[in-house]
């Protein structure tokens, strides 16, 4: 572990805080809903990035470092909320509100695993 490594990923999680606190604020002004879009939102666009990152420069290990700490670790580990996933699903159960709490899990899980297979499918064609 080097200073510069460290300092990516301080960086690219600061980026990555700042981006998940944008959409947060952008989803409750437009939207307010009982349904944890932003933590939604935000676990999206971390494995869509994570994935296109991943995607893209498989083949190039040179950039493997820079971008493993800056964009993989750090952006997508600040912008990623499985914390605030898991609390915002047990309020929900905690509420009484079972169906949306499964339906958070399910559609969470679905999508996010459903943006990696899209950018590697074509690995196997």
């Amino acid at each position: 572990m080097n200073f510069s490594s460290l300092f990516l990923v301080f960086v690219g999680g600061g980026l990555g805080s700042v981006t998940r606190y944008g959409i947060g604020k952008g989803v409750q002004s437009f939207l307010p809903l009982n349904f944890p879009l932003a933590t939604f939102l935000s676990n999206v666009v971390s494995c869509t990035v994570m994935a296109f990152v991943l995607f893209q420069f498989k083949e190039k290990p040179a950039f493997e470092n820079v971008f493993k700490a800056f964009i993989l670790i750090g952006f997508c580990g600040g912008l990623s909320t499985f914390s605030a996933f898991s609390y915002e699903t047990f309020q929900l159960l905690r509420q009484g509100d079972k169906g949306l709490a499964m339906f958070n899990i399910g559609l969470s899980i679905a999508m996010c695993l459903t943006i990696f297979y899209l950018f590697f499918i074509r690995e196997n064609h």
